[in-house]
């Protein structure tokens, strides 16, 4: 029996690199590596495609919330929220931009934040929440916005793995000041390598997280005219070029995750494995395709004994993480009790049905039940 991957990413580069390989090999041969057309560009279409204004491509998506809360003014003495199940990198880049992060609980039905648990972490320093979409759903963006505002806080969108997920039919990017993305290889919509983006429709504060991300400088300023003690956090040219090449091809990627998600939904059924929950008011886009099961270490490894590949986001929540630990100043029991049981299965557009049979198969034996599996041999 062939290994079945938890993603294929050279199957995704190899369908769109017919389409981008002139554009590509003129850049490295003329040499124009750093920002110039090819980003200007894909800011352009992602700025549309989120139903926003303006785009700003960076380096990577933790670069992108660390140069938006400094936009928004919010550093040292002020606290943001953050979910304590999500990527060390939300919470790091609050503490990066001199801020506190303020860790809520999240919903044991979708592993996201809701107003509820936002609201029980605010405190009069509070001046933000970030609201993380994990494994490729929306978090209640209606509830939260208006959560949000009644305590007089900025929303900022983690939509790390949101690429073309809605939230009653709007698109994550659309909702926050700010919403920040990243195009690490493995998104749904990934680069060749680290970067970013910035999305708003606030036109200055967009003007802000560009300069704050080019060591400072106001376009169209001198060389070395700068107004901020900015970084170097720019998105290369050739990473331009690729993600719009797999832009165009996202939608269907997308729907292409949907049709596997439904059918391990149904495969599932009857099983012990609980899928994470979709709120019917989300378009799930299935970064992730994550799953909560008892003894999930031995499910993992008896899964890898049968060929399949999976993954954990995430292990150690991050009030727990080393580093972050100073911050946890309430009990997280659904994070704590989801990071002992969550597997992130194979889930990728090039995935064929068969394969999605084949974990799910493997699935359905090895949280069956002794007696179970008694009656099963024995039949």
């Amino acid at each position: 029996m062939s290994a079945i991957p938890f993603t294929d990413l050279a199957a995704m580069a190899q369908e769109v690199w017919p389409s981008i390989e002139a554009d590509y090999m003129a850049c490295l041969l003329h040499a124009d590596f750093v920002g110039g057309p090819p980003v200007e560009t894909f800011e352009r279409d992602w700025a549309e495609y989120c139903g926003a204004s303006h785009s700003v491509g960076v380096g990577n998506g933790t670069d992108a919330i660390e140069l938006s809360l400094t936009a928004l003014g919010i550093g040292a003495g002020d606290e943001v929220i953050v979910p304590a199940n999500t990527f060390i990198g939300t919470a790091a880049a609050v503490v990066r931009a001199g801020a506190t992060p303020r860790f809520a609980d999240v919903s044991d039905e979708t592993l996201l934040i809701t107003p509820k648990t936002m609201a029980a972490a605010v405190t009069p320093r509070t001046r933000a929440v970030i609201a993380v979409h994990l494994y490729g759903q929306m978090a209640d963006m209606d509830g939260l916005t208006a959560a949000a505002a009644d305590h007089g806080i900025v929303v900022v969108e983690d939509a790390a793995q949101a690429h073309g997920a809605t939230w009653a039919g709007r698109p994550a990017g659309s909702f926050g000041a700010a919403a920040c993305f990243s195009f690490y290889p493995g998104k749904n919509l990934g680069a060749f390598g680290d970067a970013g983006a910035v999305v708003t429709s606030d036109s200055d504060l967009a003007d802000r997280v560009r300069a704050l991300a080019n060591h400072g400088r106001l376009s169209g300023s001198a060389h070395y005219e700068h107004v901020y003690v900015g970084r170097n956090s720019r998105m290369d040219a050739l990473q331009a070029i690729a993600l719009s090449g797999k832009l165009a091809r996202n939608p269907a990627w997308n729907e292409r995750r949907q049709i596997l998600a439904s059918r391990y939904r149904e495969q599932l059924i009857g099983t012990s494995v609980r899928l994470v929950d979709t709120d019917p008011r989300a378009e799930h886009v299935y970064h992730l395709l994550v799953a909560r099961v008892a003894d999930r270490d031995r499910v993992q490894a008896e899964l890898r004994d049968h060929g399949v590949q999976t993954g954990v986001h995430y292990p150690v929540p991050c009030h727990r993480q080393p580093p972050l630990r100073e911050f946890a100043t309430a009990p997280m029991p659904v994070t704590d009790q989801a990071a002992a049981e969550i597997i992130s299965l194979p889930m990728f557009p090039h995935m064929t049905a068969d394969q999605v049979d084949v974990v799910c198969d493997a699935l359905a034996e090895i949280t069956a039940t002794r007696t179970d599996r008694e009656v099963r041999y024995v039949a």
